[in-house]
């Protein structure tokens, strides 16, 4: 039988190429990237409530644990809109390829977060990702607010797996997810009201925000079901087995599946250059090379013992 590690890791492959289906469904859902991540949000916690109330889990949280999860559900709220914001400016190849450098942030904050100290291959693993990022990069530099963007998105990603890893040990998964995103709505709809009051209405709740197409309402319906409801409650959940680090390297493969998809779906338009394959190489190399130095590190220390 697989150890309970090994099935989170390959169940977190699977949410990964999820996740990478989630950027084409960026570029096919045809409104901006705030009220799409508004209506993401606010359909995927509705749907995991309904889950929670199936399964009889109770709500009842700390006030201390509801404003962590508040401030968690803000940053992926963020994450979510400059990823979404960076596809709509550039391309779904781009976004996902600079995402990967979430990995490097992760090994600089970690040890911070959980007060160990700094493991040097996973700095160096950390810069062979930004070297695999420039290479891709090296044709790509006209899309410099996509860019700048994901990086971004990237940074707020890191963030939001720190603090999951740490509450991820001791409360349920549906729970976690369930405010998290329940708060993202509440900062976005905050902020959408201060505009529409305040700003320009067109920007905020106006008549348009809500006169959807049928095919958008289908895919937003696919996004925060299948894509965000389900991917969210288990990501949350290997987090209880796997470590954030080894989490953010591998959400590096959704690159690899994204650009694979997109190239599928939207043909030429998504196709790069053969110095992208060198650098989603370098990333994937990176991946299996973490996951060995684990594994070697994780055989020592039961032959110490």
């Amino acid at each position: 039988m697989p150890s309970a590690k090994l099935k989170n890791y390959f169940h977190l492959h699977f949410i990964v190429f999820i996740w990478g289906f989630t950027a084409i469904l960026g570029e096919l859902i045809t409104i901006d990237a705030l009220p799409l991540v508004w209506y993401r949000m606010l359909m995927a916690s509705g749907l995991i409530w309904l889950y929670i109330k199936f399964k009889k889990i109770p709500l009842q949280i700390s006030k201390k644990l509801l404003i962590t999860l508040s401030i968690a559900g803000f940053i992926i709220a963020l994450h979510w809109i400059t990823f979404f914001a960076a596809i709509k400016v550039s391309t779904i190849s781009i976004t996902l390829s600079v995402l990967s450098i979430g990995a490097f942030f992760t090994s600089i904050l970690e040890p911070i977060f959980y007060k160990r100290k700094l493991v040097g291959y996973e700095v160096f693993f950390g810069v062979l990702v930004i070297i695999g990022l420039s290479i891709i990069f090296n044709a790509e530099g006209s899309y410099t607010l996509g860019i700048i963007y994901a990086i971004f998105s990237a940074f707020l990603s890191s963030i939001f797996s720190l603090i999951n890893g740490k509450v991820t040990q001791y409360y349920d998964s549906s729970i976690i997810s369930f405010y998290e995103l329940l708060s993202g709505v509440g900062f976005v709809s905050i902020y959408l009201l201060v505009v529409t009051f305040f700003g320009k209405e067109a920007d905020g709740f106006s008549t348009d925000f809500f006169q959807l197409s049928l095919m958008d309402w289908l895919f937003l319906f696919i996004l925060a079901s299948f894509c965000t409801a389900y991917a969210f409650i288990g990501s949350v959940q290997v987090m209880k087995y796997l470590s954030p680090y080894t989490v953010m390297l591998t959400i590096n493969l959704e690159p690899v599946y994204g650009i694979i998809l997109a190239f599928f779906i939207f043909g030429d338009t998504e196709k790069m250059n053969s110095e992208f394959y060198y650098g989603a190489l370098i990333i994937l190399g990176t991946v299996v090379l973490n996951g060995i130095f684990k594994n070697i590190k994780k055989i020592k220390r039961q032959r110490s013992t």
